[in-house]
């Protein structure tokens, strides 16, 4: 930290904590940098604040980190067992995730403490990703692309499929899912919805069904879209009679955890060769180990948990902080409140 940054955060600090004494303001702990690649600094604390004069943003250092977590009243980040320890007085946690599975121990789990997430904020970017894992396959680009390193024009192999008419299921059709559903209905598909909560009739999607009848719609599927996040009922949802269920020649792409189905029982539906593809931003265990089975085959197309990433996510990160830091301040309701229970 350079001598400058030190100093403007010795003086936040003590301003904050001046505040505290007066009973202004609210303490934020800033627990570590940003989403990916776009680290919180200090020109984004000063925006916060002026935003959200409610709170009072601390970044400590590592070393300082669990001294000024006694006085949070809020989180900005990850947050561990231990950190919820120290935290006496905590009453929110914002963490840089939609998944909270990592997060659902029970310090946390079990409080009163409120937890929000990034659902919906990364849905544009991962049904993106989603649609261009499922294109790969279907336009077969992952067998085309490689040859141009050849230098070979060989047109005659090839047997692209097109997606109008063909059915998907989407299973979690919340933030991402519905994002996918959106794009699905765009290319002329049929959508069908697995999801818990019963969705009200729109136009991109021609029903839903809770997730103890997946069975019974996988078998319409010429493509399966998972996602779902992780909590205990959703672990391996996605199995070898899933698989087996869905049309001869389907794809199966998955974009939120890789726990959500069995890879091995993947390979084994696609060396069987009644699945056509898989498309795989999310593997168990991750990341997927050399030699396994998957990296082989010709007909999976494999990313490393990137769907998350583009040039509008920090953006969406830094306006969804805003708003939950000016709530929060203020005391009102805050935005993507999880259900500690469900784990969504």
């Amino acid at each position: 930290m350079s001598r400058k940054r030190a100093i403007l955060a010795v003086v936040a600090i003590f301003s904050c904590v001046l505040a505290l004494m007066a009973g202004e303001k609210k303490i934020v702990v800033l627990t570590a940098p940003g989403t990916y690649d776009s680290p919180i600094g200090p020109a984004e604390i000063k925006e916060f604040e002026a935003y959200a004069p409610g709170v009072c943003i601390v970044a400590p250092d590592k070393a300082h980190l669990m001294e000024e977590l006694a006085d949070a009243d809020g989180v900005l980040g990850p947050i561990n067992p231990e950190m919820v320890r120290a935290a006496k007085k905590l009453q929110w946690v914002q963490v840089f995730s939609a998944g909270v599975e990592h997060y659902l121990f029970p310090e946390l789990a079990n409080s009163n403490i409120t937890l929000t997430n990034c659902k919906i904020t990364q849905g544009p970017e991962i049904a993106d990703h989603a649609f261009a894992l499922l294109l790969a396959l279907t336009r077969e680009l992952n067998r085309i692309i490689p040859q141009q390193a050849e230098e070979e024009w060989d047109s005659r192999s090839y047997n692209p499929l097109e997606l109008q008419g063909k059915t998907a299921v989407v299973i979690g059709v919340g933030g991402i899912g519905t994002q996918i559903a959106i794009r699905a209905w765009a290319f002329g598909m049929k959508v069908i919805g697995v999801n818990p909560k019963d969705i009200p009739h729109t136009p991109y999607m021609a029903y839903t069904v809770p997730p103890d009848r997946l069975d019974s719609v996988l078998p319409e599927a010429d493509v399966v879209f998972v996602s779902a996040p992780l909590t205990r009922e959703s672990e391996k949802m996605v199995g070898a009679k899933q698989f087996s269920l869905i049309k001869q020649g389907g794809y199966f792409i998955c974009v939120s955890r890789g726990k959500l189905y069995d890879a091995m029982a993947l390979a084994q539906a696609l060396e069987s060769k009644h699945l056509a593809g898989a498309g795989l931003d999310v593997t168990d265990p991750e990341p997927l180990p050399k030699g396994h089975p998957l990296w082989k085959m010709e007909n999976v197309v494999i990313t490393p948990h990137i769907a998350g990433r583009s040039d509008g996510t920090r953006a969406r990160y830094l306006e969804l902080f805003k708003e939950n830091l000016r709530r929060f301040g203020a005391g009102e309701p805050l935005i993507h409140v999880v259900d500690k229970q469900k784990g969504y």
